[in-house]
């Protein structure tokens, strides 16, 4: 039974050193230690690797109400978004690294608006795009529907879409672009409103009697255009009346090909805050393994979904109210904690990012870890470093490799044990890189990107000030 160990020895007396200890407390190919802690993980390559086929992912989201399957932008299970040309990984990388500045940046100045029911899910589909969000939800607007592929962001407020027809300029996106005139539910909002007040931001404000938005993101990419109403269909029996979002006129940037954005933050004008009633501003997401599997998006809780789920308070992040602050307290690798004060990661505080691809770490905790991966790692032929990562490995002569449990240990008693698949960003077999990054200080604000977030259903009670980790979430 998972979970139960005990050895038998014939002819020997039960007197066990810890060495023999850590043979006997193996199982499934886990080492355990004399506490029953997994230590490390053996896994093959290729599960570290994009599979050529389509694997719908096995997870209970598929009996929840209102699922839908999602599909990685440049994965094997992408009809919409094929793309003939490989994903260029340093792109990716220097796209995150501007969106880290721009939160940074962010957290640092006076704060503007822009910068209990029944569950529904969105299908989610990692993709790359302008570092402001990898992973993209399908939703329906208007009055006939129009489908409309969106990508999802926690630290961003608004929700926009590029809308005909454009002022001045709009790029080029998979689905028909939306045009309000064809919507028998569409409505500019007034300037006297409150809504248009609680916008904030350069730029925002009144054009003759409607509202206008203007909003700009981490790699100078841009949305500007009226601040409207419509219906929002989450799912065909998930409607949102009025749902308040920006109609842009003009666009310019690396969206991809996705519509636009869907802002996830905690802000008055975020999806979260406007279906409050409905869904008592409870969210939550997970985020796939590898392009080649299916993850969601859910609003309102569920209790068909993960079982366990342990709860971390929500903490304060300073000047910057609309992004989700965790506490990191330590960090262990294969099972030791390292040797870190805790004034290392209380000096900047910390953030839950679904846009940041790679974790960003004060550079006293990074150095500690680095250290410890590697000795950990020394049987490995080390590979180049990728851009901002350093400590990356040639498995291309390996079919299996074990790799040291990286724990995150969080407020309120909370132990999250990262996927090996959450410990790496792999360009290809010969250049597999730990997946995190020193900041420039220890008082520079954290970062808990989404690489580390994977196979894990992230939970948002926003209404309670919690955030959720519960393993198995999806493949």
């Amino acid at each position: 039974m998972e979970g139960s160990f005990f050895c038998v020895f014939n002819g020997a007396r039960l007197f066990l050193s810890l060495h023999i200890l850590m043979i006997c407390f193996t199982h499934k190919s886990y080492p355990y230690g004399v506490e029953g802690k997994i230590t490390s993980h053996t896994t093959s390559v290729s599960s570290l690797l994009p599979s050529p086929s389509c694997s719908p992912s096995t997870s209970k989201a598929s009996i929840r109400k209102s699922t839908l399957e999602v599909i990685h932008k440049h994965g094997p299970c992408s009809t919409l978004f094929q793309d003939p040309n490989p994903l260029n990984h340093t792109k990716v990388l220097l796209r995150d690294e501007s969106r880290v500045k721009w939160i940074q940046s962010q957290s640092s100045n006076s704060s503007d608006g822009l910068k209990a029911s029944a569950a529904v899910s969105l299908p989610a589909k990692s993709g790359m795009t302008i570092g402001i969000g990898n992973y993209v939800v399908t939703i329906g607007l208007g009055t006939p529907k129009k489908d409309l592929t969106l990508e999802f962001d926690t630290g961003s407020p608004l929700t926009w879409t590029q809308c005909e027809p454009c002022n001045r300029s709009c790029y080029t996106q998979s689905e028909p672009m939306f045009n309000p005139s064809q919507s028998s539910s569409y409505s500019n909002i007034s300037c006297t409103s409150t809504s248009c007040s609680q916008l904030g931001g350069r730029g925002s404000g009144c054009s003759g009697s409607t509202c206008q938005y203007s909003i700009r993101y981490g790699d100078q990419s841009s949305s500007m255009g009226l601040f409207v109403t419509d219906k929002l269909m989450i799912t065909p029996t998930e409607v949102i009346d009025k749902f308040e979002f920006g109609c842009g006129k003009n666009n310019q940037g690396l969206f991809g090909r996705t519509a636009g954005l869907i802002g996830l933050s905690n802000d008055k004008i975020s999806i979260v805050e406007q279906t409050a009633a409905k869904y008592g501003k409870y969210f939550s997401y997970c985020l796939p393994s590898s392009p080649s599997y299916t993850g969601h998006l859910t609003f309102g809780k569920d209790g068909g979904a993960v079982s366990s789920v342990s709860f971390t308070p929500l903490s304060t992040v300073p000047r910057r109210s609309q992004f989700y602050g965790i506490s990191i307290l330590g960090i262990a690798v294969g099972g030791n904690r390292l040797s870190i004060p805790s004034t290392v990661f209380s000096s900047g505080g910390a953030i839950i990012d679904s846009g940041t691809v790679i974790t960003r770490l004060p550079p006293t905790a990074y150095s500690a870890l680095r250290t410890a991966f590697r000795n950990a790692m020394a049987s490995y032929t080390m590979a180049p470093a990728l851009n901002i990562l350093d400590t990356c490995y040639d498995f291309s002569k390996e079919s299996t490799i074990t790799v040291p449990v990286i724990t995150f240990s969080f407020a309120g008693r909370v132990d999250v044990d990262l996927d090996p698949n959450g410990i790496f960003f792999v360009a290809k077999a010969s250049q597999v890189c730990l997946a995190f990054a020193p900041n420039r200080a220890d008082s520079n604000l954290g970062i808990y990107g989404n690489t580390q977030q994977k196979t894990f259903e992230v939970v948002y009670d926003v209404a309670g000030r919690k955030l959720g980790f519960g393993s198995n979430g999806c493949s």
